[in-house]
Order: C-alpha cells, then structure tokens, then sequence
C-alpha cells in the first residue's frame, strides 16, 4: 500500500522554483568572466546591502565577494588574488556597514561554539567596536599582501542602512 506523505516547501524549493522561471526567459549574455570594470567588491552579507543597485553596477562589472563583515581574511585575500592575478581586477572597494552584527559578538563566540559542538572552530569570528577602524585594518590588510599586485586603489566605505548612502573611509596614515 502507498501512501503520498505530503511535504512541506522550503525556502530552498521556492528558491530553485524561481530559479526555473528565471531560466525559462534567460538567454547567454555572451560575456566572459572577466569583469567589466576591473574591481572587486568586498562587503558584508548582510541581506540589506543590494551591491549592484547601490553602487550602479551591471551584471558582469565587477567581482563580489561578500563574507560576515566585509573583514578581509585570508579566504578574502585568496579570492581578490585570484581576481587579479588571473582574471584582471585592478580596483579594490571595500564596505562595511552601519547596524553590522559582527559588532555585537566577541571572540567568546567561538568558546561558545567548542562548548556546544566539542570542537573550536580554525577561524576567528573578526568581531570589531568601531567599523571605522575595521574598514582601516581591512584596507591595510589588502595594501601589505604579497599576493595582490594591485594595491594603490584600494578604497574603504560604511554603508549607512538607514540613508543608502557611502561613507568613505580614509586610511591610516
């Protein structure tokens, strides 16, 4: 005997059923990998930060790369080398933003986490205070690399959530 157990849609069914509706109309834009405008885009994921709509930025234009905070890691230093050195970024912006949650956490996150699960994570959580600094360390992080080529336009900016509108941050000196 069968029986039709009846499931309930996720999120991720509704995302793969637009994802159907999507490619029904989609055709090849016929453009390569390399982006348009020769810069990467380093931000939060935050899900209130809509990149190409803010920043006026076409499919294609530029690489994103999006992680807790926008901090440059060592994951983020491999992704932008990559960017550059095989597919010819130049330009480096890097944003963060008002309200972040990173700036609500603690290292203690991570104790936290071992207690829970038994293991300490390999990766620290970059939590900050000041976003301002954090877009500072962020920046020197890129400039001192060994591994970009491309280091003198590196640009650094706070997003304010509430206005939509780029703040920019000037190095340390």
């Amino acid at each position: 005997m069968s029986t039709s157990a009846s499931r309930t849609v996720t999120v991720t069914d509704r995302l793969v059923e637009a994802n159907r509706a999507y490619a029904a109309g989609f055709t090849d834009p016929g453009m390569g990998a390399r982006p348009v405008l020769r810069v990467a885009v380093v931000a939060c994921m935050d899900a209130r930060l809509d990149l190409h709509a803010a920043l006026g930025l076409e499919l294609g234009d530029c690489h994103t790369i999006r992680n807790a905070g926008g901090v440059v890691t060592d994951d983020t230093i491999r992704s932008l080398t990559i960017s550059q050195r095989a597919l010819g970024t130049r330009s480096v912006a890097l944003i963060h933003h008002t309200g972040c949650g990173l700036q609500t956490l603690t290292e203690d996150f991570r104790h936290e986490l071992e207690l829970e699960v038994g293991q300490r994570p390999a990766w620290a959580v970059e939590a900050f205070k000041d976003v301002d600094q954090d877009v500072r360390q962020s920046m020197e992080r890129v400039r001192t690399s060994p591994f970009l080529p491309h280091t003198d336009d590196v640009r650094g900016f706070v997003f304010d959530v509430t206005t939509g509108l780029l703040r920019v941050i000037a190095p340390n000196s």
